[in-house]
């Protein structure tokens, strides 16, 4: 038996019933079953309040509150609901500003979010305009009251450790990271605010208030049922030593450069100093725009965290990694020795050295003591073009190898934003630069710290970890533990024990030797500290500028790097500071006195001298305000160049435009 088919106007009919019950099934259960909807569409009768959480504390390796938060509060407005005739000379002196300022405020509210949205008005009302304001809210609808939480620092130190936080921008809003955030939130824009964001957030709350017929919310909607807690951000523990970090930014106040002490045992960042600085506060607050402008036009760049974005020849500071390698590679022993007689000749030009007389150099552990130039240029040498190797190029390449298991050429891996890598030379940078023609004495400056190698002092500390553990690191980072949870896995990468290159403990054992006597008959006298062994490296860096279309020989950078104690060490550290002459001079005393403060908990009263004499010193080079000057035309007449290339004018015109930019520029910088 069998079944004629169904008529098609039939199955179209059963197609078309079907949907619309579906979505008759679906508006139902939106207006009368589901309450969210409901409560999002019936905003006259609901108040929806969004709570922003407190975010996160952050502690020092002792409990010392770094920062913590402040409440404040932010006018919103809705400009759709503003009536028309609200009394805007009152609401103008309630805010203590003028009618015109009104207008623009409120203008660049409503554009900023739509005229539809919540949009912030004004930014962190002072106390009095905020109790003005809640006596008469009730007189301005379309208007309220905000609560956030701004950041507080009671020591007003380490700004380039613990960053600042801001209003998240439109272009942050498109990225992945941000997906769950709204226009009005706040993020970290730097340091370990941003490197930590998901961790200090925190979860904003969001609760429906019922509203009575003056428009006013009273009694929680549905007892609460619908509300989502603010959760507040979770709290980060670190290896910093606030009072450390304070005294370092003491000792390099009104100089240019950086400080970094590790804990070679944990990798834990006991003190990071980029200077100059600033104090925190500033970015913190309705002044913090402003303030952010002075700062970032500053010649000195204090914005700027050279720790880890800071390029520098690491020049001495580079000698025990270069014996280390020559060891190892076998083309010396520790009693190798060079006939250094002032300098080095080899390669048909002389390289300096700052000792003359004979057997400063005669074994390894005297050349490291003496910092002889002579001495580390020939080692090098001799282990690029060992036989072994196969040639120059290499040689270079095995060199390279090494000291990018030393952590060099490449970032660290800090638990912070932004950190770049330094500079490491390969073949390939030789073949470029020398066109494919090249040998060791084209490249020798490097055995010395000189030429085309550049490191940030982030690099130098971490390199001293490995010598004083013999062999091995930990990434160096700041937080060691995240309050909430324990053995967070985020922190994993963190504890993890990382061998560089097999050199034998013994060699090792040598250069730490040889560092020691650095301090205690050599160049690094300066460091010796009574009953504590240390072991240091100087370093005096030449330092060369561009200024008036002049290479101008500028006041050396000094250098310098230890760790201590030898047995058993618990700070490693790298001083630089710009402009400033011989390593011993500056940077060392600097040095001595960070361990000293770290290890003895005090500076011993026959070494406050030295105290006194680096704080009351100002070693900032007038230079620094030319060099940024001229950067600043030399950055402006490229962008000029860059559109006059561009074709969207005819040449008349671009003429024109060109004489125009010209007299801006000679006007604005005087060229």
């Amino acid at each position: 038996m069998s079944f004629a088919p169904a008529p098609r106007k039939y199955v179209i009919w059963s197609i078309f019933i079907g949907v619309a019950l579906i979505m008759l099934g679906r508006l139902f259960y939106i207006q009368i079953i589901e309450d969210k909807y409901k409560v999002l569409a019936d905003d006259i009768a609901i108040y929806r309040k969004v709570v922003y959480p407190p975010r996160g504390v952050i502690y020092d390796k002792k409990g010392k509150v770094m920062l913590y938060n402040k409440v404040v509060y932010d006018l919103m407005v809705t400009a759709n609901n503003v009536p028309k005739d609200i009394d805007t000379m009152m609401l103008s002196s309630i805010l203590e500003i003028d009618t015109a300022e009104y207008k623009r405020l409120f203008h660049r509210a409503a554009v900023r979010n739509g005229p539809l949205r919540k949009s912030v008005m004004m930014e962190q009302l002072s106390q009095e305009q905020t109790a003005r304001f809640q006596e008469n809210m009730y007189d301005f609808p379309g208007f309220e009251l905000n609560e956030r939480y701004i950041r507080t620092y009671p020591d007003s130190s380490a700004a380039h450790v613990l960053g600042y936080i801001g209003e998240i921008s439109k272009s942050q809003l498109k990225s992945d990271r941000y997906l769950s955030y709204r226009q009005g939130d706040y993020i970290g824009i730097s340091g370990l605010e941003y490197y930590y964001e998901e961790v200090l957030r925190g979860q904003r709350g969001i609760y429906f208030l019922e509203r009575d017929n003056f428009n006013r919310p009273t009694d929680p909607y549905k007892k609460g049922a619908l509300d989502t807690p603010a959760v507040a951000g979770r709290s980060l523990e670190l290896h910093l030593d606030a009072e450390l970090q304070g005294y370092g930014e003491r000792l390099m106040n009104n100089k240019i450069g950086s400080i970094v002490a590790i804990d070679p045992k944990t990798g834990g960042i006991l003190a990071m100093v980029s200077t100059p600085t600033y104090s925190p506060n500033m970015l913190s607050g309705r002044n913090r725009t402003k303030n952010f402008g002075k700062l970032y036009v500053d010649a000195r760049h204090p914005l700027l965290n050279r720790a880890i974005r800071g390029f520098y020849q690491p020049g001495s500071t580079m000698k025990p990694l270069t014996a280390l390698v020559a060891l190892d590679a076998g083309v010396i022993t520790p009693s190798f020795g060079y006939p250094c007689a002032g300098g080095y000749y080899q390669c048909g030009k002389r390289v300096g050295c700052t000792h003359s007389g004979g057997g400063h150099a005669a074994n390894l552990r005297l050349a490291l003591a003496n910092s002889c130039n002579a001495y580390f240029v020939h080692i090098f040498r001799k282990m690029v073009d060992a036989e072994k190797f196969g040639g120059i190029r290499k040689g270079i390449e095995k060199w390279y190898e090494y000291n990018y298991d030393f952590g060099l050429g490449h970032p660290t891996g800090v638990d912070l934003p932004f950190e770049l890598g330094g500079l490491l030379p390969d073949s390939n940078t030789y073949n470029r630069m020398y066109t494919g023609k090249w040998n060791s004495c084209n490249v020798m400056f490097v055995g010395m710290g000189q030429g085309e190698v550049a490191l940030t002092p982030i690099q130098l500390a971490n390199a001293m970890c490995i010598i004083a553990n013999k062999g091995y690191y930990y990434t160096p980072h700041f937080v060691k533990s995240i309050a909430g949870k324990k053995n967070d896995t985020s922190l994993v990468k963190y504890h993890q024990k990382h061998v560089v290159t097999k050199i034998p403990d013994e060699v090792y054992s040598i250069v730490k030797d040889g560092m020691s006597d650095v301090v205690k008959h050599g160049t690094g006298r300066v460091a010796a500290l009574p009953d504590i062994e240390v072991c240091a490296k100087t370093g005096t860096v030449e330092n060369k500028a561009l200024i008036s279309g002049k290479v101008v020989q500028m006041k050396d950078h000094s250098v310098f790097v230890a760790f201590a104690p030898k047995e058993n060490p618990k700070i490693a550290i790298a001083i630089i500071v710009e402009n400033a002459g011989f390593g011993a001079t500056w940077a060392g005393p600097v040095a001595s006195l960070m361990i000293e403060k770290y290890l003895t908990d005090s500076v011993a009263t026959n070494r406050k001298y030295l105290e006194d004499r680096l704080t009351g010193a100002n070693l900032i080079s007038p230079y620094v305000y030319i060099i940024d000057k001229e950067q600043k035309y030399r950055d402006s007449v490229r962008e000029v160049r860059r559109l006059e290339r561009i074709s969207y004018l005819d040449s008349t015109k671009r003429v024109e435009d060109s004489i125009l930019v010209n007299k801006w520029l000679k006007h604005t910088y005087g060229k």
